[in-house]
């Protein structure tokens, strides 16, 4: 290998400590330079030299993941080491792929001013010697640069350097919260949204529970609902909505339904517009209307039939709009106590306009009707992108929509059932920043969104992915330079992730900061070994949970 000795990383004037003499000494030069991927010859004597130093990061220097800092003029270039190979020629000597992240000049990571920049202007020349990262140079890039930033935890490997999200680059491009289970993917979700609440306490977020696992974590700055007080109205449903509640036939047979449907639904809006200056009424406008009133205007079309046979399509809508009225488990939104118009104290209470001190809505659907939990998220997830788009004319109020087990309502084309939920939300992660709408998704199966959804999304958390095709779907969504981190996403431990896009200055292997137990979701996994020790009462148990049961909760 060339001599490198000579480089002039650092002022011969400057105070001189034992870190600044470590990352002085190169380590290595550049071997190759492309437009995609880069390649550098590493001294091996001089990695094990420096992996004594007590600095964790230059002893952590030319490891898979690691950073390295080349200099071209007065401006140092950071790299991220992606694949370490032996050389051919020697066994002190390995090949590194990197990939350029970004770059500051001299002064700025030398600690006499501070500016990183992500992207590259110039690149290196072969030969151009290649030195290691200390922790001074780390704490000045991964400042928060005075924008608007929360603490998640810190940068693998220190204890001390912060890790920190943008909150406007983050929730202005989406983002997604990925991770295998057991992972603590569902306290790293509440951990975010508790620093985005405490950054922002007159923030509006609605996120959506499948599991009831998040009330918990949000007694103290959350509005909590679920089917006992959630009280959705059903005339907020649209036409398409209304169609995968009442309709229950298939093929020429469901069309035929959807146009008597309309029909009907649209008389029974127009006959409740009384008093209302509506010039022009569509069957998806949030009008109310009394259920009773669509069953007696498809009774009364039914009696225009000429022959008994023609009967069978209102037949079947009717029925069916009768069970669900009579089922108790679809009262939350069939009641007949919800055919006023509470459409304005709705919003106002699921959006938190005004938040009176708790910026964050939990809505729990794990006691909604499986039939409808598809509807029940489109509803929700709906309102809140028709909000934005309706409100264009006055003070803009931007909203958070967080959905945990995203890949269950915006599923990939194999899994797709045909519910309007993942076209809304599809549609919101396409063009909700335009209009004030931030996505957070929260997954286990990435592989199983649908295709598109997550490349939305501008910023990235993945925690361990267990599963290979999970790893190559978040690795085609994730940018180039982030390559050698995703590499180590099989590897990660609980806890601790991968952060790339415009959330973070570059990417980071960070370790989420631990919760407070009050702060927690109910996400907890038995412990099987504990509990299978008590015994007695079980009599009690059985009786008590058959109740609930046969009550569905109520």
């Amino acid at each position: 290998m060339n001599d490198l000795s000579g480089t002039h990383a650092f002022d011969p004037a400057m105070p001189v400590t034992v870190a600044d003499a470590a990352a002085a000494a190169p380590i290595g030069a550049v071997l190759s330079v492309g437009g995609s991927a880069s390649e550098a010859l590493l001294d091996m004597m001089a990695l094990d030299q420096i992996g004594t130093h007590a600095d964790p990061i230059i002893a952590s220097s030319g490891q898979v993941g690691s950073l390295i800092k080349l200099r071209v003029g007065n401006t140092w270039l950071i790299a991220n080491v992606r694949t370490l190979r032996l050389a051919d020629d020697s066994v002190d000597r390995v090949v590194a792929t990197i990939d350029f992240l970004g770059e500051g000049d001299e002064e700025k990571l030398t600690g006499k001013l501070y500016h990183f920049r992500r992207g590259v202007t110039r690149y290196p020349a072969p030969g151009c010697p290649v030195h290691a990262l200390t922790t001074a140079d780390m704490k000045q890039i991964y400042a928060a640069d005075g924008r608007a930033s929360i603490d998640i935890g810190t940068i693998y490997p220190t204890r001390d350097i912060r890790a920190s999200l943008y909150v406007d680059a983050m929730l202005g491009k989406h983002f997604a919260l990925l991770g295998s289970t057991g992972t603590g993917k569902s306290t790293a979700a509440a951990l975010i949204l508790h620093r985005i609440c405490a950054l922002a306490p007159q923030g509006h977020i609605v996120m959506i529970d499948p599991h009831g696992e998040y009330s918990a974590a949000f007694q103290d700055n959350g509005a909590l609902f679920d089917v006992s007080n959630l009280a959705m109205p059903y005339w907020l449903m649209n036409f398409e909505e209304h169609c995968e509640v009442f309709l229950t036939s298939s093929g020429a047979d469901r069309q035929h339904d959807a146009d008597i449907l309309a029909k009907c639904l649209l008389a029974a809006r127009a006959k409740s517009r009384v008093g209302q200056e509506i010039p022009k009424l569509t069957v998806d406008a949030p009008i109310p209307y009394l259920l009773s009133d669509l069953t007696g205007i498809i009774q009364l079309e039914m009696g225009k039939m000429d022959r008994a046979g023609d009967t069978a399509p209102y037949q079947r809508l009717k029925a069916k709009i009768e069970e669900v009225k009579a089922d108790p488990r679809f009262s939350f939104m069939f009641s007949g106590m919800l055919v006023a118009d509470t459409m304005a104290d709705f919003i106002a209470r699921i959006f938190r306009l005004p938040t009176q001190g708790k910026p964050i809505s939990i809505i729990d659907v794990s006691g909604v009707p499986s039939e409808i939990t598809s509807v029940v998220v489109a509803v929700l997830s709906r309102m809140v992108f028709d909000f934005a788009i309706w409100s264009r004319n006055e003070p803009q109020r931007p909203i958070l929509l967080v959905c945990e087990e995203a890949h269950r309502y915006v599923p990939n084309e194999r899994n797709a059932d045909g519910s309007s939920v993942g076209r809304i939300l599809s549609r919101i992660a396409k063009e909700g920043r335009k209009y004030g709408v931030s996505l957070g998704l929260i997954t286990q199966r990435p592989s199983d969104l649908a295709e598109g959804v997550l490349s939305q999304c501008g910023t990235i958390i993945s925690m361990r992915l267990n599963n290979d095709r999970d790893q190559a779907f978040v690795r085609a969504a994730m940018p180039e330079g982030a390559r050698g981190f995703l590499d180590t996403i099989p590897a990660l431990r609980n806890r601790e992730c991968i952060i790339c896009g415009e959330g973070v200055a570059i990417p980071i292997r960070a370790a989420f900061a631990p919760l407070e137990d009050g702060k927690r979701p109910a996400s907890g996994d038995p412990l099987f070994s504990e509990l299978w020790r008590e015994a007695g009462d079980e009599g009690a148990i059985i009786d008590r949970t058959v109740q609930r049961w046969r009550a569905q909760g109520r």
